[in-house]
C-alpha cells in the first residue's frame, strides 16, 4: 500500500489517479473528512494533519511507501511515525529553493535533512514553480480576460503538477531511485506574460496582461502567505538565480520523456478559466 499525503492538492490528486489506474492500493490523506469527496471511488481516504504527527498513525499503518509533502513543523516526528508503521520507501516533494536558497528555504531543507537521515529508502523531488499557480488568475480571466501579476518578462521553467505526479508514481512503484535528489521543471522558461497569452490561446480569445509592481504584489500575497514565504517567492519570481532559471533534467531522467509545456496544461485546465465551480474544485495547493 502507498500513502499519499496532500491527496486533494494539485500534485496529490494527479498522483492518486495515476496510482489507482495502475492498480496500486492507496490511502489518500488530507486534512478534514470532506477530502473523501475529492478522491476517486475505491480509494481509501483518511483525514490527518501533518502538523499533528500522531494523527498519521492510522493512515500509515500497514503501508510500504509514502509520498510526503513539506507541511507542518515536525519532520522528524512524521518520519518516526512512518518508520514505526513499517514504511520502507519515502518520496519527498520539496522545493527548488531548498537547493538554490537553503538559508531562506530552511523549512523544506529541514524536511530534506530529516529524510536523508531516516534510514529509509528515500528520494527527494525538488519542484520549481507549479503551472497550477495560474489558478490564482482564474477569477480575473473569467471576469475581465485579464491577468495581473508582477515581473511580467522574467522567465522561469514552471512545471505541470501532472509531471511531478508521474515522476512520484514511477519512483514509489519501482524503488530504483533510492538516495537521489531530482530537480523537476518544465521544458523551458516562460514569463507571466507568455503564460497569460497561452491561457488566451486555450480560451480562443486574447487575455490582457497587466504588470504589478513588487510592493503591490507583496501586499496581495501577504493576505494568504507568511511574510518569509512571500519575500522568498518574490525574490525567485523577480530576481531568479541561474539555477532557478535552468531547465531541470529530472522529469526526463525518471520518465524518459520531456516535461509537458504550460500550453498543454492550459488546454487541459481551460474550464477553470471559464467556470467558477471548476476553478474552485482545482484549488491552489500542491
Amino acid at each position: 500500500m502507498i500513502v499519499v499525503t496532500g491527496a486533494t492538492g494539485n500534485v496529490g490528486r494527479s498522483l492518486v489517479r495515476t496510482l489507482k489506474h495502475g492498480g496500486t492500493e492507496i490511502t489518500a490523506v488530507s486534512r478534514g473528512a470532506s477530502g473523501a469527496h475529492n478522491v476517486p471511488d475505491g480509494v481509501r481516504h483518511q483525514p490527518a494533519d501533518l502538523s499533528d504527527p500522531q494523527s498519521l498513525k492510522a493512515p500509515f499503518d500497514g503501508a510500504e511507501a509514502l509520498f510526503l509533502l513539506v507541511a507542518g513543523e515536525m519532520p522528524r516526528e512524521i518520519i518516526d511515525v512512518a518508520q514505526a508503521s513499517g514504511i520502507q520507501r519515502l518520496v519527498l516533494l520539496s522545493s527548488q529553493g531548498a537547493g538554490t536558497r537553503p538559508e531562506a528555504y530552511h523549512h523544506p531543507r529541514s524536511f530534506e535533512d530529516a529524510v536523508r537521515g531516516s534510514g529509509l529508502d528515500w528520494t527527494i523531488l525538488r519542484s520549481g514553480g507549479l503551472n497550477s499557480n495560474a489558478f490564482a488568475w482564474a477569477e480575473a480571466v473569467r471576469a475581465r480576460r485579464t491577468v495581473i501579476a508582477p515581473f511580467g518578462d522574467v522567465a522561469l521553467p514552471t512545471i505541470d503538477p501532472a509531471d511531478i505526479a508521474d515522476a512520484a508514481a514511477t519512483i514509489l512503484r519501482d524503488g530504483r531511485h533510492s538516495g537521489l535528489t531530482y530537480d523537476l521543471t518544465g521544458p523551458e522558461p516562460i514569463t507571466p506574460r507568455q503564460r497569460a497569452s497561452a491561457i488566451g490561446a486555450a480560451l480562443g480569445t486574447p487575455v490582457r496582461f497587466i504588470e504589478q509592481d513588487r510592493d503591490e504584489a507583496r501586499a496581495e500575497m501577504l493576505r494568504f502567505m507568511p511574510e518569509r514565504v512571500v519575500d522568498g517567492t518574490l525574490s525567485i519570481l523577480g530576481d531568479p538565480l541561474p539555477g532557478e532559471q535552468r531547465v531541470g533534467t529530472g522529469v526526463e531522467r525518471i520518465l524518459g520523456r520531456a516535461p509537458r509545456t504550460f500550453a498543454d496544461w492550459a488546454v487541459r485546465n481551460v474550464a477553470a478559466f471559464t467556470n467558477a465551480a471548476a476553478a474552485e474544485s482545482q484549488g491552489g495547493r500542491a
